[in-house]
């Protein structure tokens, strides 16, 4: 696991943000037991597409927690997958939220991956806050380096 704690006023958004992922956990599984709440696609292709989805997601995942736990020894971190988007964690999370959604044919859960999306911008906002004053101008220089908070050329 990661040796990197959160600071204090930022593990609550931890929490947060990783709420919405748990709740898709537990609920996408009830939906193809239960039959209710099912995506109104073809099963098979939108199983297939989760699972592609959710992969790429934890690849990334993965990809950012080898790299952070490498990298980071408390100073601010520019280069590997942060040269492209600023919040590569939320990122993954979303991706795999909506991966998971999909592999478990659920509407409820794809509903609870949508809601995850601006919470995850809040996290990234109040993140942000901290970051520059954390990091003042490194960060700001930072920002203008790497425009995008999570998805190259959209956001």
């Amino acid at each position: 696991m990661l040796r990197y704690k959160p600071p204090k006023e930022l593990r609550a958004l931890f929490i947060i943000h990783y709420s919405p992922l748990l709740l898709i956990i537990m609920i996408g599984p009830l939906t193809v037991y239960t039959g209710v709440w099912c995506m109104p696609t073809p099963f098979t292709p939108t199983v297939i597409l989760g699972l592609v989805v959710f992969l790429a997601g934890a690849s990334l995942y993965f990809k950012w927690e080898w790299f952070w736990e490498r990298t980071y020894k408390g100073q601010l971190v520019t280069s590997g997958v942060f040269r492209y988007i600023r919040h590569p964690h939320y990122t993954s999370l979303l991706i795999i939220g909506f991966g998971l959604a999909l592999f478990f044919y659920s509407l409820s859960a794809l509903a609870v991956a949508f809601i995850a999306v601006p919470i995850m911008i809040i996290s990234i906002f109040d993140e942000e806050k901290h970051l520059i004053r954390q990091y003042g101008d490194a960060y700001k220089e930072y920002q203008k380096q790497v425009p995008y908070r999570m998805i190259p050329g959209i956001f």
